[in-house]
Order: C-alpha cells, then sequence, then structure tokens
C-alpha cells in the first residue's frame, strides 16, 4: 500500500509564497516522476509541474519564473516552491507519482489527496 501525503497549502496574500511538501509512503521498491497538479473552481485539472527520476524539470507556462519543483529521494519526498502568487493560482494542488511497489513491478500512479491554496486580491 503506497500513500501521498501533502502538507503546505494555506490561504495567502498575492504577492505572497507558499511551500507545498509531498511525501510518499508504503511499500516503494522505486519512484520515477513525481509531478503537481492543480484543479481550480470549474477548471479541469492542469499540470503543474514535473520532476522526472532523470532529475528533469517541467513546467507549465503560466506558472514559469515563479514555481520550483525539487524532490529529496531519500525522504520520497517532493516539494513544490510556488513564489510571486495569483489569485488565478487558486486551486486544489495535487501530487502525483510513479511508483513500483516491488521488484519486477511495473510502475502504478498514485495520487494524494490535495491541499487547497488560496491566493486573496
Amino acid at each position: 500500500q503506497v500513500q501521498l501525503v501533502e502538507s503546505g497549502g494555506g490561504l495567502v496574500q498575492a504577492g505572497g509564497s507558499l511551500r507545498l511538501s509531498c511525501a510518499a509512503s508504503g511499500s516503494i521498491f522505486s519512484l520515477a516522476a513525481m509531478c503537481w497538479y492543480r484543479q481550480g473552481p470549474g477548471k479541469q485539472r492542469e499540470l503543474v509541474a514535473t520532476f522526472t527520476s532523470g532529475g528533469n524539470t517541467n513546467y507549465a507556462d503560466s506558472v514559469k519564473g515563479r514555481f520550483t519543483i525539487s524532490r529529496d529521494n531519500a525522504k520520497n519526498t517532493v516539494y513544490l516552491e510556488m513564489n510571486s502568487l495569483k489569485p488565478e493560482d487558486t486551486s486544489v494542488y495535487y501530487c502525483n507519482a510513479a511508483i513500483a511497489g516491488r521488484r519486477y513491478d511495473s510502475l502504478h500512479v498514485y495520487w494524494g489527496q490535495g491541499t487547497q491554496v488560496t491566493v486573496s486580491s
């Protein structure tokens, strides 16, 4: 059983910063890409940032230069540093990870429960 637990969401004024964390626990043999998604009110879930197992990062155009994704492999944890926050960043942020639970298992995608980020104008 694998769990992803997010933390760090909250209410912040426009221009402020927040740092989200997502820790994976349970039966983990290998952990491939870890990502952050978000879903705003009335919107579809969108990919915000990706950190691959090879160390590459990718960002949605809307957050480039403001958000930074990082990863601590020893802790099976991914972070999202969010700066210069805007009201349009208000969303529920979800962590996503591709994990093989045991040797020779194929990768399975897991989701966290989500953490609310609200940016006031």
